[in-house]
């Protein structure tokens, strides 16, 4: 058997990081773990190539050497899905699909031969037995959790690694909370489930013998979701690995606000080279967390929380929502005060989306309220149901809040507001390349050359030199990351 992996095109979006990527010649930020992990699955006598068509293309001699078609994808990817299996189609290829696009709205894809729903633990060994036996199925839909002490590390032979900015891990799947807009739970459950110290290792052994040596993106959606494996087990292990390899790596994952209440969980957690989170900050609206169950963030100071992390050695990237039923007009201005007091320089502000699966979808499904498809793009100013404030009003207040986060004048002094508090370990120390000194060449060009904003950028730089001297590295990167975002801006 001959398979093609095929993982589909993303759209340039705020989190593809499409142009910030061109300075350091990478083509993609991240690899596709969940095909990889598959890939793990599947007959070791199978032949099998991978295509990361945001790696390269997709040519028609890959398609004609295939017997098989295996496409696994988000919702964001759905224009390239599309694509994918009209050419399989057409050349009468055999289609296998998997992910959370599958998964969420499999009725749209009737067309692919045989949809493996949910988790691959549970679906890809029953159709591979089916398969044996001469009869697969249309669908694998097996509602389960299962435990995922047993997942198989991913093929990263498969995979050309110079073209990516980050690899990636999963130590949990699920989540503890269950906010009324997100699907995690519906696709993962309610209840954590978490990798043994000894499985998670060879993970990180695996990526360390090709020859890794960077940033590693846990892919949880919330790694804080066993507060008490994590503190027991997983990262005393982890902290012991790194030290004896001298921190080949610098780790980053999603987790909830109340992180910043655990001291000893935030020590653990930079002590084992964690520098980077993600947390869903949503709103600085009470009465709109507690409209989406947002429990977790509710009766906080939020700025004092996200500066206790940054103060423990991690920078804070968050997510934002505007577009609840109980937002009032003030949210527009509170929200980019609360960003900039914050010193959150990567502020991901998105119109609220209703997701297929969501206790929101259902919602807005009963009240008659939706009106377009779920695109998997909240940072577009098109919405999939009708809000309860005025949508022009609504449109024009968010575009005006993400323009204003990303002036020059306010992203840069945003970013000085974060060297100044952030108190790294600097435990993972990154030897400067060729591509270090080319990216900063490139944007000494273009950012501090011929872009709007390069008076601000040089001010950046020198304050930094003069005051934050080993964060140099950062205040370039948060550059570059802010040319990208501003590239993005509806």
């Amino acid at each position: 058997m001959r398979v093609l992996l095929v993982y589909p095109e993303y759209p340039v979006t705020f989190w593809s990081f499409t142009y910030a990527l061109k300075f350091i010649n990478k083509k993609s930020n991240l690899p596709p773990l969940g095909i990889l992990t598959v890939a793990s699955m599947l007959p070791k006598e199978w032949e099998l190539k991978l295509v990361d068509m945001n790696t390269q293309r997709l040519k028609n001699s890959d398609l004609k050497w295939a017997d098989y078609v295996f496409i696994s994808a988000m919702n964001v990817q759905k224009d390239s899905v599309r694509n994918v299996i009209d050419r399989a189609k057409a050349m009468g290829k055999t289609i296998v699909g998997g992910g959370p696009i599958f998964s969420t709205e499999p009725e749209k894809y009737d067309d692919v031969d045989h949809l493996l729903l949910y988790e691959g633990e549970i679906s890809v060994p029953a159709f591979l037995k089916d398969l044996e036996q001469g009869h697969p199925k249309h669908i694998y839909d097996f509602k389960e959790f299962p435990e995922i002490t047993r997942t198989p590390i991913p093929r990263w032979d498969l995979l050309d690694k110079d073209k990516y900015a980050m690899l990636s891990v999963q130590f949990s799947r699920g989540c503890p909370f269950h906010c009324e807009f997100c699907n995690i739970v519906s696709l993962f459950g309610h209840k954590p489930r978490t990798k043994g110290a000894e499985q998670l290792l060879a993970e990180l052994d695996a990526i360390y013998n090709i020859g890794w040596r960077g940033a590693i993106f846990f892919v949880d959606d919330n790694f804080i979701g066993n507060k008490k494996a994590l503190k027991a087990e997983i990262l005393p292990a982890m902290i012991a690995w790194m030290k004896e390899r001298d921190y080949p790596f610098a780790f980053f994952t999603e987790v909830s606000i109340n992180i910043s209440d655990d001291e000893e969980l935030m020590d653990l957690m930079t002590e084992a080279g964690f520098d980077n989170v993600f947390i869903g900050i949503e709103t600085v609206d009470d009465d709109c967390l507690n409209e989406c169950e947002k429990v977790q963030n509710q009766k906080r100071d939020l700025v004092d929380c996200v500066k206790t992390i940054q103060q423990h050695g991690m920078q804070v990237q968050g997510g934002f929502i505007m577009g609840f039923d109980n937002e009032k007009p003030s949210i527009f201005q509170n929200m980019q005060n609360f960003i900039q007091r914050s010193g959150i320089v990567t502020a991901m502000v998105g119109l609220l989306t209703a997701p297929p699966g969501t206790k929101l979808y259902e919602r807005m499904k009963e009240e008659d309220r939706l009106v377009d498809e779920f695109s998997g793009v909240n940072t577009k100013t098109d919405m999939n149901f009708v809000p309860k404030m005025d949508q022009d009003l609504l449109v024009d207040g968010y575009t005006d809040t993400v323009r204003s986060i990303y002036s020059p004048k306010n992203y840069y002094h945003r970013v000085k507001t974060f060297l100044e508090n952030y108190k790294p370990k600097g435990l993972h120390k990154p030897k400067l390349t060729m591509v270090e000194i080319t990216a900063f060449l490139k944007a000494c060009f273009l950012l501090g050359g011929i872009s709007k904003g390069r008076g601000q950028y040089w001010k950046l730089l020198f304050w930094t030199l003069k005051n934050k001297p080993h964060l140099f590295g950062r205040a370039v990167a948060f550059s570059i990351y802010g040319y990208h975002f501003r590239k993005c801006l509806p």
